[in-house]
């Protein structure tokens, strides 16, 4: 699967943006407390895509480090390790997940709260 491409479209109201249409997923709101972050992980069974709500901080995709601010979106394949990381504020990330969703599809390979 490729990275989707939100879709935004003006209306005499206001917008919306769309970021899946007619396909299966599975979307979470996720938020990580300021100063906190995520194991670093791959998933075997799901592709995510996340779009920062509010929050700053950092992302990790493959090998790559990526300040985060709110309206940035990111796509993380299957197997890419990845992790989100929290600056002085919360992070408020909508992900959603393609594929076949199980939370159990985590491999973490490192994570500081002691979690295999």
């Amino acid at each position: 699967m490729q990275s989707p491409k939100p879709y935004r479209e003006e209306r005499p109201w206001g917008e919306f943006v769309e970021f899946t249409h007619n396909a299966p997923s599975t979307v979470k709101i996720i938020t990580v407390n300021a100063g906190q972050e995520f194991s670093l992980q791959t998933h075997h069974k799901r592709e995510e895509f996340w779009h920062i709500i509010s929050g700053d901080g950092t992302i990790i995709i493959g090998d790559k480090s990526i300040p985060i601010k709110k309206g940035d979106n990111d796509f993380i394949p299957k197997e890419t390790p990845h992790r989100i990381q929290a600056g002085a504020s919360n992070v408020v990330v909508l992900e959603v997940s393609f594929g076949d969703f199980d939370e159990k599809d985590i491999t973490r390979l490192e994570d500081k709260y002691g979690r295999t």
